[in-house]
């Protein structure tokens, strides 16, 4: 069943007057259920993950189209993904409509230092934290964009000015192999969103999306030096043992 990215990258692709060809990225035939090709198809692995928490990507105007896409991934795993692209001159009806649903909290996710002090949020309070046990439910904002394209977008999304900025403090380094930015803090969609689940107290989320990383960036680099697939290999044990693990 397509998800949320994948219905925003079919209607990108229906306004392109041409075909979308990736830089660097290899040119074949590839799966409409994970964007590589059959070969390498990972659609048996996809892992799904019931939560509490949503997340909402604000993607910039090709990023669905890229095959390195990890908001992608985020989508996969998380079933209440929901996905907009992102013009500075007009918002999408619907998201706005999602921004106001009485049954979310959103949260924009982007470094604190950005925003005025006053908007900036360290924690997500958990149900049990609040007095009626009725909490909203956190739905991360993610703007997923290269940095440059993120900071234009915060900049320039009025209708999130009135929400919480919640600013990440990571304790590890990016493990995103298919793009480099040429800094160690700047992480991949899929591992803010793996940060949003742990602090939500989503662990289950949170591990699936590290796991389902791995195994995604094995097979696209398997897929690009043309070698086989390592099913028994550490990254689809990994997944393997985080799927086991859920309850």
């Amino acid at each position: 069943m397509p998800h949320a990215v994948s219905l925003l990258r079919a209607a990108r692709l229906a306004r392109s007057a041409k075909p979308f060809l990736a830089r660097g990225g290899f040119k074949r035939e590839r799966c409409a259920g994970c964007r590589l090709v059959p070969s390498h198809c990972m659609c048996a692995v996809r892992a799904s993950v019931a939560t509490r928490a949503g997340v909402c990507l604000l993607m910039a105007d090709i990023e669905p189209l890229k095959p390195t896409n990890t908001g992608w991934l985020v989508a996969d795993v998380v079933a209440d993904t929901f996905a907009f692209g992102w013009a500075r001159t007009e918002t999408d009806p619907a998201l706005l409509a999602l921004l106001n649903d009485p049954q979310w909290q959103p949260y924009v996710v982007f470094p604190g230092q950005y925003a005025a002090p006053e908007r900036v949020v360290l924690t997500v309070p958990s149900p049990e934290a609040t007095s009626s046990g009725t909490a909203k439910r956190p739905l991360f904002i993610l703007f997923d964009a290269t940095w440059a394209e993120a900071r234009k977008m915060f900049r320039r999304s009025p209708y999130l000015d009135r929400l919480p900025v919640l600013s990440l403090q990571p304790e590890q380094i990016t493990q995103y192999k298919l793009r480099n930015s040429g800094r160690d803090d700047h992480f991949c969609t899929s591992e803010v969103a793996a940060m949003c689940m742990n602090l939500a107290g989503e662990h289950a989320a949170e591990q699936t999306l590290d796991a389902y990383l791995v195994v995604f960036t094995h097979h696209y680099l398997s897929a690009k030096n043309q070698q086989p697939v390592a099913w028994d290999g550490a990254a689809h044990q990994r997944l393997r043992e985080v799927s086991a693990s859920r309850p």
